[in-house]
């Protein structure tokens, strides 16, 4: 009795909290992008999850919920991949998949008794779907941890990440193998409470106890403007000097000197290059220029680079992909996608409207200083037979 009181509190605890996360996100957090959607998805399915699979909780009730409930691990993980990847987008596949999940687990609970191998290979296959995507977040979650440059972020992204995925496997494996909490004289309803209340409890401090809001200024590529990407005012209302200064130096890297243009260029190295500790110039790459990540700062120049490239008519026979490795992407893959969305256009398409523009702009040149010769030669013949008649 005592364990179970304990699992009952446990469990009251982890859904007043995800409920208050609901509220708060719902009534105060604009604009309400994709990741607060998930966020609010994730923190209703986790108190629903810890009400309905508690103690004396009729198992009616909870047949016509758990299906729903069982396509979580498409919510953590595309919450992941939202949260993780600044260039992700949902798309209408990720629906499709939370709506099949979802319909494997109404079609397991009402063939349980009448095709029980079937029902059973239907658990398993979605256990073993559930590590998968989990593994995928925990990939993507760590594939992305060295570019990032929001700092907050970068501190929880793997604490979250971790408990996250560590419910979603221990509530995955005994249905793939033989081990269980019980087996071990554990309470299996009170370890996945007590890791619902870890998640819930990490996930509200991020919620309710965000970084510092930071002066958020839009980036440029040229020194003469380099004084309004820094923030204006320092703590006590003092310039930042020293930012103004670091900031000035990496402009003249990367425009001048195009470092930028470096195979496989890292913060760290680029902090080296300027006798930096990285986190000093993770911080001003993200507060003085309002950057979040890493990949997507270079790549604003790489672009301008190929933007130019793709523009010169003295460069319309040079492969789009040696303009790409030139300007320092290192496969035509990353740079179209790199291209495409910061241009709305794929380079091929750029290049064709961009070089069909400087064909019309020449012949426009040329019909103007001939219609302005002409107009030249007209105005000699008439003053020379104005001289002539006098």
């Amino acid at each position: 009795m005592e364990a179970t009181a304990l699992d009952l509190g446990l469990r009251g605890a982890v859904a007043g909290l995800f409920l208050m996360m609901v509220v708060v996100t719902l009534g105060r957090v604009r604009p309400l992008d994709t990741i607060k959607w998930l966020s609010v998805a994730m923190a209703a399915s986790g108190a629903l999850y810890a009400i309905v699979t508690a103690p004396f909780v009729p198992k009616a009730a909870v047949w016509w919920i758990m299906p729903v409930l069982g396509a979580n691990p498409v919510l953590v993980w595309l919450w992941a991949r939202a949260s993780f990847d600044d260039d992700f987008v949902v798309r209408r596949w990720h629906g499709a998949l939370w709506l099949a999940v979802v319909a494997v687990w109404f079609s397991v609970i009402f063939t349980w008794t009448t095709w029980p191998i079937f029902a059973k290979a239907g658990v398993r296959s979605m256990s073993m779907l559930a590590i998968i995507l989990s593994l995928s977040a925990a990939v993507q979650t760590v594939r992305t941890w060295k570019t990032d440059l929001v700092p907050g972020r970068r501190r929880l992204r793997l604490a979250v990440l971790i408990l996250a995925l560590l419910i979603v496997v221990l509530l995955s494996v005994p249905d793939l193998t033989s081990i269980s909490a019980r087996s071990v004289g554990i309470s299996a309803s009170l370890v996945a409470s007590a890791g619902l209340l870890a998640i819930a409890a990490l996930a509200g401090w991020a919620l309710f106890h965000p970084p510092p809001a930071v002066p958020v200024m839009a980036a440029t590529t040229t020194s003469e403007t380099a004084d309004r990407m820094l923030p204006i005012k320092a703590a006590g209302g003092r310039r930042d000097a020293t930012a103004s200064l670091l900031l000035r130096r990496l402009d003249i890297l990367m425009t001048v000197e195009r470092i930028y243009r470096q195979e496989g260029l890292t913060i760290g190295a680029l902090a080296a290059k300027l006798d930096l500790p990285e986190y000093r110039l993770r911080q001003a790459i993200n507060e003085g220029l309002g950057y979040r990540n890493f990949n997507a700062f270079l790549n604003r120049y790489r672009i301008d680079e190929a933007k130019a490239a793709l523009s010169d008519p003295d460069q319309r026979d040079v492969a789009v992909l040696t303009i790409a490795m030139d300007a320092g992407f290192q496969s035509i893959g990353p740079f179209n996608r790199a291209f495409k969305a910061e241009v709305g256009l794929t380079p091929t398409e750029f290049r064709r409207d961009a070089l069909a523009r400087s064909a019309a702009m020449a012949l426009e040149k040329m019909a103007s200083e001939k219609m302005a010769s002409e107009k030249m030669a007209l105005e000699n013949d008439e003053n020379f037979r104005i001289g002539q008649s006098r």
